[in-house]
């Protein structure tokens, strides 16, 4: 013990530069690992084994970390798209909308063949809910004048009260001053449909100077008159909602209820002046 003690570093150096011989010597040769292998393997595995696993919870983190990100940008993306086609299919259907609107008044206007027919768009209005007084994309570059008639599929819609360039100003016939000449198909009864301001709140109008003898009644379908020189006769404009007796009982009044939705309406077809004959038998 004592000669261990006194030469412990050498007999440790001689030791080590033997193991290192051994292994020199043993390299590439030994299908069976040593027992120093052994003994360091049994302390270096489990490090390794938790070093890797250290390292594949890092990795795993910084690729969810970057899948994250990708995936965050790729579903804003996705929004912006889904918001945009979302957007084209608004105005798609907007088009649709509009689309079948003017058809319908091309079919109309096959009922007005004797007149010069146009389909505009309501471009602003008054305040408030109803359509009683409202400007339209067409004027005078496009042949329109003042007193030309406006219609929708429905029927009546009222008349132009001034017109400019590029666009004309309207007055529909839930407005105070308006006044159509109309008459009851069921039974030719005459009267005046006016607007009336306590009524257009309702979308209402009222028909007055009807004769106190006259047999219309609730349900009458009212159309314009032939005693108008502005609104071609025929044309419908409603129906009788209710009937009442003036208080000077020689006349009687009616509440009408038009046929046109004057809270969202936003294309007319425009009336203008007769065809002339020869050009429009030239035409066929």
């Amino acid at each position: 013990m004592e000669f261990f003690e006194a030469h412990k570093k050498q007999i440790i150096l001689i030791v080590t530069a033997i193991l290192l011989i051994c292994i020199l010597f043993t390299y590439g040769k030994k299908t069976n690992a040593t027992f120093i292998e052994n003994a360091l393997g049994f302390v270096i595995t489990p490090v390794q084994e938790l070093t890797s696993d250290i390292g594949n919870w890092f990795g795993s983190k910084i690729d969810w970390i970057s899948n994250h990100d990708t995936l965050a940008e790729e579903n804003e993306q996705l929004k912006e798209q889904i918001a945009l086609l979302k957007e084209e299919n608004k105005r798609l259907k907007r088009y649709d909308t509009e689309n079948k609107r003017l058809s319908e008044l091309l079919k109309i206007s096959q009922k007005y063949a004797e007149y010069e027919t146009t389909g505009s768009k309501i471009i602003a209005k008054d305040p408030g809910n109803w359509y009683d007084v409202f400007l339209i994309d067409k004027g005078k570059n496009d042949g329109i004048n003042a007193n030309m008639v406006l219609t929708s599929p429905n029927g009546l819609v009222g008349k132009i009260t001034e017109s400019g360039a590029t666009y004309s100003k309207a007055q529909s016939i839930l407005d105070s001053r308006s006044s159509v000449p109309a008459m009851s198909v069921r039974t030719g009864d005459l009267g005046v449909v006016k607007g009336e301001y306590s009524l257009m709140n309702s979308g209402l109008c009222r028909m007055e100077y009807i004769d106190a003898e006259a047999e219309i009644i609730e349900g009458d379908e009212i159309v314009t008159s032939h005693l108008s020189d502005v609104y071609p006769s025929g044309i419908t404009i409603g129906k009788v909602k209710e009937i009442k007796t003036d208080a000077n009982g020689l006349t009687k009044y009616a509440i009408i209820e038009p046929y046109v939705d004057f809270k969202h309406l936003d294309t007319v077809l425009i009336i203008g002046d007769m065809v002339d004959k020869p050009a429009q038998e030239a035409q066929q």
